[in-house]
């Protein structure tokens, strides 16, 4: 299975080429799973683009691409398109935990976030931001025990995970339209 494959376009818009080679790293050490479950083990808070087979990549690529569009208004020019991008990449990288159970894991977001946070790379500080980003990803869900976004990167990137798991929202994987 060539990972990086699934998420080439997300990748490419990363600007900085150590941070995307970071990105790379990152999704090569996700587990095998994440790249066939659907987006929501029982179907219940998920439009249907991320159920089935493969649905938790159409909701990592759907919330990249909310993210893509916001970060294009002038509103959001100053927020840091490539730690949005590689926390987004990696918020649900370990939904069912380290190994699959067959259903969503409420600390997944800590799981993920420590996966980052102790990577090996050279800018601590990029990884702590990243990692905090991915913490608090899951907002006022937070299980009464994760933290709630706090910073402005991070409610960004909660409302782009947020968006992409909207029911009324449907995304369009068809390039040619």
């Amino acid at each position: 299975m060539n990972k990086i494959e699934y998420f080439q376009e997300e990748i490419e818009n990363i600007y900085d080429k150590e941070l995307r080679q970071l990105a790379r790293n990152l999704i090569e050490g996700l587990p095998d799973y994440f790249f066939t479950i659907p987006a929501s083990s029982s179907g219940k808070y998920h439009p249907q683009y991320a159920l089935g087979e493969g649905g938790l990549v159409r909701h990592t690529k759907a919330a990249v691409q909310i993210a893509l569009s916001l970060l294009s208004l002038e509103q959001n020019k100053h927020l840091n398109k490539d730690y949005v991008i590689i926390a987004l990449l990696i918020h649900d990288g370990f939904k069912q935990g380290l190994e699959q159970s067959n259903k969503t894991i409420n600390e997944h977001p800590w799981l993920s976030a420590n996966y980052v946070r102790n990577f090996e790379y050279k800018d601590k500080n990029a990884l702590s931001i990243i990692a905090n980003l991915i913490e608090s990803h899951m907002g006022e869900w937070n299980y009464g025990v994760l933290p709630k976004p706090q910073t402005e990167l991070q409610k960004f990137v909660h409302l782009c995970d947020y968006l992409a798991s909207r029911k009324f929202l449907e995304v369009n994987f068809d390039k040619s339209n």
